[in-house]
């Protein structure tokens, strides 16, 4: 339908995306011991000859900026010099990588039976990888990731040797380390180990730093890690950490470096291999510590079938050109390099915009397969034990099929099958977590066998699983609908068809879930009009200066969007209402999970909440962090442990507006 409101964005429908071509098909008809052992030239930044990784630690150590720091922490400690010196020595031995080729030629070689095992097929954007090629040889490169699974850094190295390219440099966590053999193994792959957190030790932070500037001003090798700092569990992707990307961005802005070429990375995975331990984990069961004898013991997975990955290498983003116009770097002229500065807030802004911008490129370019809309759909049958028809399934998933491509979703939907051969094969693919029975598909609730007699809260907790798992399917295509989903709540929520009425509800519910999607800072507006664009130019919405309404064909839309932001928008409200209702006074913060979970149960047990992926601990977390935020709780640190203050009357307000008892806030933004 022609859009008639005036709206200035782009139709998501005229996104132009790369071509895949599958790099499995060749690993099947030739040998992996001739591709392990072949000719490797990779393309290198300038034509540089590469230095070995002593020569890098040497170069570190012997940094201006390390000399300066040790001295000012000197100064500050009484420690000596030379004790600091050996100190720093020891933290780069810890951290460093070892790359060496005859060990990534073992992993490719073993990483090739492992992958043809496990995978249909691995697809790859081959303009995106001669785009990367080319960033390579004219900037140094940082290369960014989405991050959902322990394979993805293996994936990637594998992929860049497969095409010559130069292999990266793997920002990973400590807790790889642990693990023996595969630790070591890793290091001599291109990967340094970093703690988890650093607190304020100025030297370690120092030696990080230095580590990864050294490496990037000189173009020894692209670094990579992942902007979301740990896995997300969930599948949706997670507000962007910015320590390494200050770090990473820090050469350009001391004129170290001409340019840096910032280059997003979405990695698609039909069916992810940690996904039953992956709920759990939002469950409340520990994550299993990294060790090499769990790797072992995870060899079953090499009898099940993964479906296929998709590997989207996204358009190197130039820093230069982000920066200009948004950044003086004249203030960094005035002080020495080497001494380090904190950043001041354009800066930061800068760098925060920049996050967010390259984690939005990784969703856009995610594929999603089918099982994803499958999953959406069931999730929002009326009884999950009853399921929906195979028939009626089959019709939501064409509709819902054409309503993502609309909206701009990069959707992998085999043409040359017909619609109910991709649905027989989603559902196959994914036999555990959905059945088929006269008729009707349903989720699997029944979950894993157990002994002995199950008390009723430990079967909430066991039919979750598979809740859960489907849930992280659906996130895979949230980013696509989250801003119709707001508006679509906004209208549904708000007490009238007043524009600006519907802008401050949508502009609240915004604000309430900015830690819960990648909503992009101070671009209320924008999402709002975009929002605006997509539901007029589906003829779902019609707008005037003053009204919003649905059209009699929008209903249908605007049903399922409400419905998609519904268990969020409920969870929040419990989160609200055990705050008002059952928290003490003398609720600490570590205690708060525990008893929000039990909280929830009851709920779920008394049938006042349908919803079990409230029970996720990350839905909790964000919803607490929103409210932390929304100054409606408060921390009041002791000496050994954090209480908290609840606000029980802008709960009870937040609670009562997000249901639409009471009209939202005016919108700080008024501008439409």
């Amino acid at each position: 339908m022609e859009n008639k409101a005036t709206y200035s964005h782009t139709d998501p429908m005229l996104k132009k995306r790369d071509e895949f071509e599958d790099m499995l098909e060749e690993r099947r008809n030739s040998s992996d011991f001739r591709y392990a052992l072949k000719c490797y030239t990779p393309v290198v930044y300038k034509n540089l000859t590469p230095c070995d990784a002593n020569s890098l630690k040497s170069m570190v150590l012997q940094s201006d900026q390390l000399h300066y720091v040790i001295s000012q922490v000197s100064k500050e400690t009484g420690r000596t010099r030379e004790d600091l010196q050996e100190e720093a020595s020891g933290i780069i031995e810890e951290m460093a990588h070892r790359l060496q080729l005859s060990t990534v030629r073992f992993f490719a070689f073993a990483l090739c039976k492992v992958f043809k095992t496990l995978f249909k097929s691995i697809c790859v954007n081959e303009d995106g990888i001669q785009r990367l090629q080319q960033a390579i040889h004219e900037h140094p490169v940082v290369l960014l990731p989405s991050h959902r699974s322990y394979m993805d850094f293996l994936l990637m190295s594998y992929i860049l040797y497969t095409y010559d390219i130069a292999l990266p440099v793997i920002a990973a966590g400590m807790d790889f380390m642990g693990m023996k053999v595969v630790g070591e193994m890793l290091r001599m792959s291109g990967a340094f180990f970093i703690r988890r957190s650093f607190g304020g030790d100025k030297l370690y932070w120092a030696v990080f730093s230095e580590y990864v500037k050294t490496i990037l001003k000189n173009g020894l090798a692209p670094v990579e890690f992942f902007l979301e700092g740990t896995r997300s569990r969930t599948s949706k992707s997670l507000t962007p950490k910015l320590g390494l990307l200050n770090i990473a961005i820090d050469p350009f802005l001391k004129g170290e470096v001409f340019d840096i070429s910032l280059v997003p990375v979405s990695i698609s995975y039909e069916r992810i291999l940690e996904e039953s331990l992956y709920a759990r984990e939002m469950l409340g069961v520990p994550k299993p510590k990294e060790s090499t004898s769990g790797l072992f013991k995870a060899r079953k997975v090499l009898s099940e079938d993964y479906g296929s990955i998709h590997v989207y290498f996204g358009q190197p983003v130039s820093v230069r050109q982000l920066a200009e116009g948004r950044v003086n770097r004249c203030q960094f002229s005035l002080t020495p390099r080497y001494i380090p500065m904190r950043p001041n807030e354009d800066v930061q802004t800068f760098v925060n915009d920049t996050a967010y911008r390259l984690v939005r490129a990784q969703e856009e370019n995610m594929v999603l397969k089918p099982w994803v809309l499958l999953a959406t759909i069931l999730l929002q049958a009326e009884d999950l034990e009853r399921g929906i028809p195979l028939e009626e399934l089959t019709e939501q998933a064409l509709w819902l099929r054409d309503l993502c491509r609309q909206y701009g979703g990069f959707l992998h939907w085999p043409d040359h099958m017909t619609p109910s051969e991709v649905i027989s094969s989603s559902l196959s693919l994914h036999h555990g977590l959905v059945r088929l029975s006269e008729g009707n598909v349903y989720l699997a609730l029944s979950g894993e066998a157990q002994s002995g007699p199950v008390s009723p809260e430990e079967q909430v907790l066991s039919r979750a699983v598979p809740v859960l798992s489907c849930v992280s399917y659906r996130n895979q295509a949230l980013h696509v609908f989250v801003r119709p989903a707001l508006l679509a709540t906004a209208v549904h929520t708000s007490a009238s068809n007043n524009k600006q009425d519907i802008f401050n509800t949508f502009s609240f519910l915004r604000n309430m879930f900015c830690n819960e999607f990648i909503l992009c800072p101070n671009a209320t507006v924008q999402d709002f009009e975009e929002a605006c664009f997509l539901l007029v130019k589906t003829g779902v919405l019609q707008v005037s200066q003053q009204e919003m309404v649905v059209t009699p064909r929008g209903h249908r839309t605007m049903s399922f969007l409400s419905r998609l932001l519904l268990p969020f928008v409920q969870g929040y409200q419990v989160v609200c209402a055990f705050l008002c209702e059952k928290a003490s006074d003398t609720l600490t913060e570590k205690e708060f999970v525990q008893a929000i979970r039990k909280f929830v149960i009851k709920q779920l047990l008394s049938g006042t909440l349908r919803y079990p992926e409230v029970l996720s601990s990350d839905l909790q977390k964000n919803a607490f962090a929103a409210l932390l935020r929304l100054g409606a709780v408060h921390k009041v640190k002791s000496v050994d442990q954090t209480g908290l203050k609840i606000n029980k009357v802008t709960v009870n307000s937040l609670e009562d507006t997000l249901g639409g008892k009471l009209p939202t806030p005016k919108a700080s933004v008024a501008r439409l």
